[in-house]
């Protein structure tokens, strides 16, 4: 019973880590856009389809109340809308620059409410990151890189055995970092003798316990999920509770007054000491990769525009971009500490230009898997298009128009088999 148990856990943390698609609402409001790809042009105006399901049953006569919006940013237009029989017409207007244009619609049925979105872009092409990039920047990064490379690798691997499967083995794993600090994370290995890539699967926002990814390692390679915060990563759930609720609750922003002290320092050379930690394993076969989502995309943004030995970036809507594009009136990216005008100052602003995963992106080399959602309210597309726009290095897109902050089943297990495929050439 225990090994089931834990079997179950590690697999809640997976679905967690990939930010699960939600389940259907009892009642629905679908807007379908005139576009089928849900791209338009500079001036063209937008017309949305709207129809209102209540267990997969058209709604009649139902009122429909929406707002229309630039992606995060405040509403601009608000209206209703009754549904002639059951289907009626939005008229959301148009764009002059590009972007995404989203509406927000909601229906009282039965006592409750009920709230969909429908997102679609502008000449998404031609965004661009706001951010801007210091002068310093490659040297402050290279200075960094000299620092942690000198620091003892000290590995240690704890065999799980209740995680382990008969064809992958399971470890909780730690190695020194900056500070005296050290990184945590789970790794999996297949079992079967040979050589095998190096996966450094990294972390979505927050203070969590780690599975381990039995079924992805399975497939040939060995996967390093990791923690940033320093402490071990198979410890209670009510720890993760406690610090993520206290010390550990805005994280992100701390330290952020200075280049030197913003908390991403240790984090993001921590994820580059990662690499070292795969290759010095036996059985790691020379490729090194980077695969994640939100938080997680963006840490795969930046250690694979560090380190010129990763070898292939798997990216999924990346939190950390163009932080500063509010102060230009355009959606920036979560932590959406920018939104507020107070946070904006000369200090602040001039840090997170050192870590912003724009930025980064633009030094990528390696080639990238890149996705993201019309209708994320965490990571807005806005942010997400504008950070892949600034990839140079060989790429491939893919938009999911009606997905919020998660991806289908079926496109995380593409992205795995695109990334494994790639460094097992």
């Amino acid at each position: 019973m225990k090994r089931i148990f834990l079997c179950l856990l590690a697999m809640v943390f997976a679905v967690a880590g990939a930010m699960a698609q939600p389940s259907v609402k009892k009642v629905q409001v679908i807007m379908v856009p005139d576009h089928s790809d849900a791209v338009y042009k500079l001036g063209e105006k937008v017309k949305l389809q709207v129809i209102a399901l209540d267990c997969g049953v058209k709604l009649n006569d139902v009122e429909v109340k929406y707002q229309i919006s630039k992606d995060l940013m405040p509403a601009h237009k608000e209206g209703a809308l009754k549904l002639k029989g059951n289907e009626g017409v939005i008229e959301a207007g148009t764009m002059k620059e590009p972007g995404y244009l989203r509406v927000k619609a909601t229906v009282q049925h039965e006592g409750k409410s009920y709230t969909s979105y429908s997102t679609v872009g502008f000449a998404p092409e031609k965004l661009q990151p706001v951010v801007q990039e210091p002068e310093d920047f490659e040297e402050f990064w290279a200075k960094n890189l000299q620092q942690v490379a000198k620091v003892p690798l000290a590995p240690k691997m704890e065999l799980l055995p209740d995680r382990c499967t008969d064809k992958v083995d399971v470890y909780h794993v730690s190695y020194g970092n900056i500070g005296g600090s050290r990184m945590y994370g789970v790794l999996t290995m297949p079992k079967a003798p040979g050589k095998y890539p190096g996966i450094l699967r990294m972390p979505g926002a927050g203070v969590h316990a780690i599975g381990g990814n039995t079924v992805n390692a399975a497939q040939g390679a060995i996967i390093l999920e990791l923690g940033i915060h320093g402490i071990p990563v198979v410890l209670d759930p009510s720890v993760y509770g406690a610090l993520g609720n206290g010390a550990l609750g805005s994280y992100y922003v701390n330290g952020i007054e200075s280049r030197d002290s913003y908390y991403y320092r240790r984090v993001y050379l921590g994820c580059v000491k990662g690499i070292d930690f795969l290759l010095s394993l036996p059985n790691c076969n020379g490729k090194i990769g980077t695969l994640g989502g939100s938080q997680g995309g963006a840490l795969s943004i930046v250690t694979s525009a560090l380190d010129k030995r990763v070898a292939a970036s798997a990216i999924y809507f990346p939190a950390l971009s163009d932080w500063e594009a509010y102060s230009q009136g355009r959606t920036g990216g979560w932590p959406h500490y920018f939104r507020n005008e107070a946070n904006r100052t000369k200090e602040k602003l001039a840090t997170i230009r050192y870590y912003d995963a724009a930025n980064f992106a633009r030094k990528l080399e390696a080639p990238v898997y890149f996705a993201y959602g019309y209708n994320d309210l965490t990571c807005g597309p806005t942010t997400s298009r504008a950070t892949y726009n600034a990839i140079k290095a060989p790429k491939s897109l893919v938009t999911v128009e009606n997905s919020g902050h998660w991806l289908y089943p079926e496109q995380t297990a593409a992205m795995w088999k695109w990334i494994i495929e790639e460094l097992s050439r």
